[in-house]
């Protein structure tokens, strides 16, 4: 298991690359953690990290949200807060995505554990009464 502390703000720039660095090749990363713990924001740095020039935000609404890294290959953002039913993210084309070899980054994956693959890398974040971050996974 890997922690790595976010301080401030001003931290979390490396703390994505340490995070890209320690990614070995896995493709599919579910982050747990509480409403404004930062999955977002994390998520956000480690595709700035990975070259991503789109405008990168949380896909509440559509699900997923597709970016391209700075080497053009596919990075996929899901959000899964507003899932109801699983069939919804079933609909959407879930396993394609998830067993294309793209990098799958995934908020509230516990409202879709079932259909997480074996080897997804699951990523804890937690804020600290300090207001600092601990990323575990």
């Amino acid at each position: 298991m890997m922690e790595i502390r976010i301080a401030t703000l001003n931290d979390l720039e490396s703390a994505a690359q340490l995070f890209v660095g320690a990614m070995a090749g896995r493709t599919v990363f579910a982050f747990y953690g509480k409403m404004g713990a930062g999955k977002t924001t994390f998520i956000r740095a480690v595709c700035e990290g990975l070259g991503v020039k789109d405008v990168i935000n949380s896909p509440t609404f559509a699900i997923v949200n597709e970016y391209l890294s700075g080497g053009g290959e596919p990075i996929y953002h899901f959000d899964f807060y507003r899932i109801k039913r699983l069939q919804e993210v079933l609909d959407i084309g879930y396993e394609d995505y998830v067993y294309s070899g793209a990098l799958c980054l995934m908020e509230w994956p516990e409202l879709i554990e079932n259909l997480l693959p074996d080897d997804a890398v699951r990523v804890v974040i937690e804020e600290q009464a300090d207001g600092s971050r601990v990323v575990r996974f």
